[in-house]
């Protein structure tokens, strides 16, 4: 019982820093900004909505979905590393990624929903632990890691107004830094299994 619950809460960890919810709360709250209560808690849903349906297709149909594309999980690795990496890096250096000022408002959590929270280093840690743990661990990790992130979306503006712009950057910046950290593990662990 204790290793599952260890396991599980490394599970949840993992997805919670890769998912990142407080880098999104400044991009959500500006690209909701001036809309109604109600559209922005629409939106909040639909960003989640979308994070967690890739997140679930690729757990529990990840090598199927590999086979039939004929890549391999190494090759995925390192790409999503990559990207991964690049979107810690923005963050860290507060380079501007919120490129979507000019869609429309109802793009928002689409946007939010991927490749923000869901690209391809949380689909690649969403494989690696079902690859490790099977499917209940990683399971019950993405539905908590996705509930706590759909909280922190629906109440950003709140958390922006609370903490302020100073500390919610600062925290976005230290968010950042780990998920740099955890794209070269990820990059380290594809070109490994490359060679």
């Amino acid at each position: 019982m204790a290793d599952f619950l260890t396991s599980t809460l490394y599970s949840f960890a993992a997805l919670f820093i890769i998912l990142d919810p407080l880098l999104s709360v400044p991009i959500f709250a500006a690209m909701t900004h001036g809309q109604t209560s109600r559209e922005v808690h629409k939106q909040a849903f639909i960003a989640v909505a979308v994070a967690g349906v890739l997140m679930y297709l690729f757990l529990l149909f990840n090598t199927t979905i590999f086979e039939i594309l004929n890549l391999n999980l190494p090759s995925f690795q390192i790409a999503g590393g990559i990207l991964l990496f690049i979107l810690g890096m923005q963050e860290t250096l507060g380079i501007d990624i919120s490129t979507c000022k000019d869609r429309p408002a109802t793009a928002a959590g689409v946007v939010i929903g991927t490749p923000l929270l869901c690209g391809p280093g949380t689909i690649t840690t969403v494989m690696l632990l079902s690859k490790e743990y099977g499917l209940l661990i990683p399971f019950i990790a993405i539905t908590v890691s996705l509930l706590a992130t759909w909280i922190i979306l629906f109440y950003a503006a709140y958390i922006r107004q609370i903490l302020g712009d100073v500390i919610t950057d600062i925290m976005g910046k230290v968010l950042g830094m780990l998920v740099a950290a955890i794209a070269v593990k990820i990059i380290f662990a594809g070109v490994m299994a490359m060679v």
